[in-house]
């Protein structure tokens, strides 16, 4: 065997570690935690049953009754995505396995962003085990897990359709199938609807074709080259079947809000019930300007309050700011911004991030600021193009363990909130 077969057969080894031993610390952190929303499970259940709404409410907020009938708001793609398995056990056992469920996909997304570092070009098992470690432990992952909840497993399905999407675009490529991720994500956390052009360009414009003619100079023949702006250098037809993936979802979205309230454009967040503050917030704006300020308090500036006891600091669930909770994030400052595509993916973890900043939830009850893990996966793209250029540095490492630290302080807060 080859020296590079070597290394790949051990990466792949180390990766399926990395699942098999980020599932069960998962599922330690969580396993004691019931949310007490399975909405998710009976929404699967009330689909195998050819309806849009549930029997009964499973809370009360979060839900939105119309003549006696009980319409979950979140976005139903993780329940279509669990009518297997209700199927085959029932909503009520699904809701007894949630926290090994949710464990599961985030090992999952764990998995997942092993093979994009790789994919990235990060040659260094040590550093693909870091940048793994800095995605699931050192983000609002962890809480999500631990909490569990309609509210949170949305997250992890997203995570693992949006870090499936980006190891597709850096190897096959394949159109049909980066739509159908695209749109399912989309179908599973709405401000994902932003990515769906960054895919779209990556099949469009990221095609072999040398666009500019050679030139003569000094009696001499230059190479021919490709400017990333002209359109010739875009495949067109490839945008069909990207499309074509992308489109189901997007059907099944205004379907299913017509199908519960009459309307494909009503998605249901501006019905549901809320306590009464949060109200006052909707009453603002379902997205306004006058949200910004709060939601960017509680991703950057937001700090626990200290406390004589262990562990010697308290949230207060509205949020926590990102450079304490996941400062090797920074990491991505170091990509290599000359590149198109770390453009288009600073770019696009921007723009995703925004629909979020401008909306009046906040995301509480967090530990951090849990939005921002729609976005996360694309600046983890770009710490992956960090490492591969540079590597994970001590003091990099340093910064991830302290995140990891300030992560395992979630777990506690989980249960103590």
């Amino acid at each position: 065997m080859t020296a590079l077969g070597r290394r790949v057969d051990r990466a792949a080894v180390v990766g399926v570690m990395v699942v098999l031993i980020a599932i069960p610390a998962y599922w330690l952190s969580a396993r004691f935690f019931d949310a007490g929303r399975p909405d998710l499970f009976y929404l699967a259940d009330a689909f195998l049953h050819g309806r849009v709404w549930l029997e009964r409410p499973l809370g009360p907020y979060d839900v939105i009754l119309i003549d006696g009938r009980a319409y979950v708001p979140f976005a139903p793609f993780p329940a279509v995505a669990f009518i297997p398995l209700v199927a085959l056990v029932g909503p009520a056992s699904g809701h007894a396995w949630e926290p090994l469920i949710n464990a599961a996909l985030a090992g999952i997304d764990s998995g997942l962003v092993w093979m994009l570092m790789g994919r990235l070009g990060v040659r260094s098992i040590g550093d693909r085990f870091w940048i793994a470690l800095l995605f699931g432990f050192s983000t609002q992952v962890w809480w999500v897990v631990t909490r569990g909840g309609v509210w949170h497993t949305g997250h992890l399905i997203a995570a693992m359709l949006t870090l499936a999407g980006l190891t597709e675009a850096w190897g096959k490529r394949r159109p049909w199938l980066l739509g159908l991720l695209a749109g399912a994500a989309f179908l599973t956390r709405a401000p994902l609807a932003f990515a769906i052009p960054f895919f779209a360009w990556i099949v469009w414009r990221d095609r072999p074709a040398p666009i500019v003619p050679p030139a003569v100079e000094g009696g001499h023949v230059t190479s021919s080259r490709r400017a990333w702006y002209d359109v010739r250098a875009w495949s067109w037809p490839s945008l069909v079947p990207y499309l074509a993936g992308v489109l189901p979802s997007v059907a099944f979205f205004f379907w299913y809000n017509w199908a519960r309230f009459g309307s494909p454009l009503e998605s249901g967040y501006g019905l549901a019930s809320l306590p009464a503050w949060l109200e006052a917030q909707r009453q603002l704006g379902l997205f306004s300007l006058a949200h910004l300020g709060m939601n960017l308090d509680y991703l950057l500036l937001y700090l626990p309050t200290p406390i004589a006891e262990f562990p010697f600091f308290k949230p207060d669930g509205l949020g926590l700011s990102i450079f304490l909770t996941s400062p090797g994030l920074l990491l991505a400052v170091r990509a290599p911004w000359r590149s198109s595509r770390a453009i288009a993916l600073g770019l696009t973890a921007l723009v995703v991030l925004v629909p979020s900043l401008l909306y009046y939830g906040g995301g509480w009850l967090q530990y951090g600021y849990r939005y921002a893990l729609d976005s996360i996966p694309f600046v983890i793209a770009l710490c992956g193009l960090a490492a591969a250029r540079h590597g994970v540095g001590w003091g990099w490492r340093a910064l991830i363990l302290f995140g990891v630290v300030v992560g395992l302080g979630g777990v506690y807060w989980a249960y103590h909130l």
